[in-house]
């Protein structure tokens, strides 16, 4: 039995729209043209796969044992595509989190993983509607539960991170915090708390019930309003260079020592072909560096990670 690429493309979107409209136009065709698309497929398989009622629509029995295969089945085709016609294109990348500087780390790959075309992400939100529509190839950052089914990710650094204070805060001058003792400051956010997963874990797990948001226009705007509250505090990768301006003290955090977690993140089943080499130049780097040592009794990370192995979502 041979199956039509445009029908199973036609299915899985509906399947995962659960709306036969959002589908088509993602495919850029009529409803009704997806809808003889799926009904085709249908005929050929000679079972139903999506039950369309009064209550929307919903996958059968069938329908969601044919959905994980017809995926699979279209990252190949999109593989064998690429092989063809990508092999002389960039890997496209994008990073968010760029307050954090995600540059430092993929900077100390990209010598191992040539050609590469960088992009800005906004936010995961954005990097993972990018990757699922094809748009880039591989996406780095922190990466946080839930994802999408089809997406991989690979932890490849944890990062120690610092308490950032102005310098007339009452814990400018100490020579080390812990987060227990921010409990009674403002913490202050690059944006809308509830879209900066790590901040927000961190201000929970630690009983900070105070928090301020502003705007991420970059990291001097961002430490010149810190500085303006000298209650307000804030967390930064410690080796992130600090620009010169308001008068700002990076501290390190101990007991525990809160752990950024960066992350490679793919859509799984095939890809680019310098997608394996980038994997790759990450696990020999944090391999080298020692990027991913850490400590259980020292050090906090908001949730467990696997150091050692792809993770599907």
């Amino acid at each position: 039995m041979d199956l039509d690429l445009a029908q199973v493309r036609a299915f899985v979107l509906a399947a995962e729209e659960l709306h036969f409209g959002h589908a088509a136009e993602e495919l850029s065709i009529s409803q009704q043209a997806l809808s003889k698309r799926i009904a085709r497929l249908e005929s050929t398989l000679g079972r139903r796969l999506l039950d369309r009622g009064g209550q929307g629509v919903r996958l059968t029995e069938a329908g969601r044992r044919f959905l994980e295969p017809a995926r699979q089945a279209l990252a190949a085709a999109d593989l064998a595509v690429a092989a063809v016609l990508d092999a002389h294109r960039p890997l496209r990348v994008d990073m968010w989190g760029h307050l954090y500087a995600p540059m430092r780390t993929l900077a100390q790959v990209a010598a191992d993983a040539p050609r590469l075309e960088l992009g800005h992400g906004r936010d995961l939100p954005s990097v993972i509607a990018a990757l699922l529509h094809g748009d880039i190839d591989a996406a780095f950052g922190r990466v946080h539960a839930p994802l999408p089914a089809g997406l991989t990710h690979r932890l490849v650094r944890l990062e120690p991170v610092d308490a950032i204070l102005g310098a007339d805060h009452p814990l400018a001058d100490a020579p080390a915090i812990r987060p227990a003792q921010l409990r009674d400051g403002v913490l202050w956010a690059p944006g809308a708390l509830h879209r900066l997963d790590f901040l927000r874990r961190f201000a929970d797990s630690f009983g900070v019930r105070d928090r301020a948001e502003g705007t991420n226009l970059g990291l001097e705007h961002f430490l010149t309003d810190l500085a303006a509250d000298t209650r307000r505090f804030s967390l930064l990768p410690a080796d992130v260079p600090l620009p010169p301006g308001p008068a700002i003290r990076s501290i390190p955090l101990v007991d525990p020592t809160p752990l950024y977690a960066w992350s490679l993140l793919w859509r799984g089943q095939g890809g680019h072909p310098l997608l394996e080499a980038l994997v790759s130049a990450f696990v020999a780097e944090a391999e080298r560096s020692r990027w991913l040592e850490h400590d259980p009794l020292r050090d906090w990370l908001p949730e467990r990670h696997d150091a050692h192995a792809s993770t599907p979502a």
